[in-house]
């Protein structure tokens, strides 16, 4: 673990250097811990692929007065963290995502296929044979990026971002796959959408989707995506 500050309200802790599952645990078993016996200042914590970074509050950081605060939360935190193992680690949900790909809903899929030298079949089936890892959550609320992406389906983001990506598709950028939670510019190529609302402010909890969870997605049709219940 590295500790590094970042301004004067928070501290990132870097975990590995590269994406990868191994580092993945690593950041999920720190962000377990926090929830669960945060030090005293501590506010919030925002996990990203390779490190936590965790936000305090000055005033409230325990420990020897005659040092900072930032010195002091860190020297807690470096002790609460020198136990946590990776491995015990509660099991992974798996979460369901229907997706109803192609057409109006997926506009980028026949550019996909012919990238690939595929079918946009071959893409569709392709996308829902894998099981996914959610590393993180971020860009957005309820943005998840995706790892386990086919490697015959890596492709580069849209040399043109689009302004406005509907809330519900399904994209793919460089090696990752994600579904936009709601209205926003990107640059993904999209090759479908659910009905599923990613993200939700009056559910509890609002994301869908969290860090560490597992995801598949599973084709429907139009007819069944325009009559899902409570379609986003």
């Amino acid at each position: 673990m590295r500790f590094t500050p970042l301004g004067d309200r928070a501290v990132t802790i870097t975990l590995g250097d590269t994406i990868d599952v191994v580092t993945h645990r690593r950041v999920r078993a720190v962000s377990a811990a926090l929830d669960a016996h945060a030090p005293a200042g501590v506010v919030d914590q925002a996990p990203a692929f390779a490190s936590v970074t965790v936000h305090y509050d000055p005033a409230r950081v325990g420990g020897d007065p005659a040092k900072s605060p930032y010195d002091r939360l860190v020297t807690e935190l470096d002790e609460l963290l020198s136990h946590v193992h990776e491995h015990e680690l509660p099991p992974p949900r798996l979460v369901e995502i229907p997706v109803c790909y192609g057409g109006e809903l997926g506009p980028d899929l026949g550019d996909v296929a012919r990238q690939h030298q595929l079918t946009p079949q071959d893409i569709i089936d392709l996308h829902t044979s894998a099981e996914y890892l959610v590393y993180m959550v971020g860009f957005m609320p309820g943005f998840a990026y995706m790892g386990g992406l086919p490697a015959q389906l890596a492709t580069p983001r849209r040399g043109r971002p689009r302004t406005a990506v509907p809330a519900g598709t399904v994209g793919i950028g460089g090696s990752q796959t994600g579904v936009y939670p709601l209205e926003s510019p990107g640059g993904w190529n999209l090759l479908g959408r659910t009905p599923l609302k990613i993200f939700d402010i009056a559910r509890e909890p609002a994301t869908l989707l969290a860090t560490g969870d597992r995801a598949r997605f599973v084709a429907i049709s139009l007819r069944d995506y325009e009559r899902w219940p409570g379609r986003a």
